[in-house]
């Protein structure tokens, strides 16, 4: 059972910016891609960024340019940096791995 742990949400002003991390334990973190979802009430998870063992990034059109996605192997953790938030990023920011959840962090993005 890998445990992966989010951090990094808060409050902040349209324009603004901020760092999510998101650790686990496990050897899995090497050997697979690392996503970062998120949701808003009543909404369904929508795939924002991802990263492949070799670096690869994907980025959903909403966010291009804007939110950049990284890990760190060694240190069993993926990254989202997100600069120039919206007020319609708000919503709660989950990384998976392989079929694992973390439990979510809550980003609040005030015009």
């Amino acid at each position: 059972q890998v445990k992966l742990v989010e951090s990094g949400g808060g409050l902040v002003q349209a324009g603004g910016s901020l760092r999510l991390s998101c650790a686990g334990s496990g050897s899995i973190f090497s050997i697979n891609a690392m996503d970062w979802y998120r949701q808003t009430t009543g909404q369904q998870r929508e795939l924002v960024a991802s990263i492949t063992t070799r670096g690869t990034t994907w980025y959903a059109d909403s966010v291009k340019g804007r939110f950049t996605i990284s890990r760190d192997n060694a240190k069993n953790t993926v990254y989202l940096q997100m600069n120039s938030l919206k007020p319609e990023d708000t919503a709660v920011y989950i990384c998976k791995i392989a079929s694992n959840w973390g439990q979510g962090t809550q980003v609040t993005v005030s015009s």
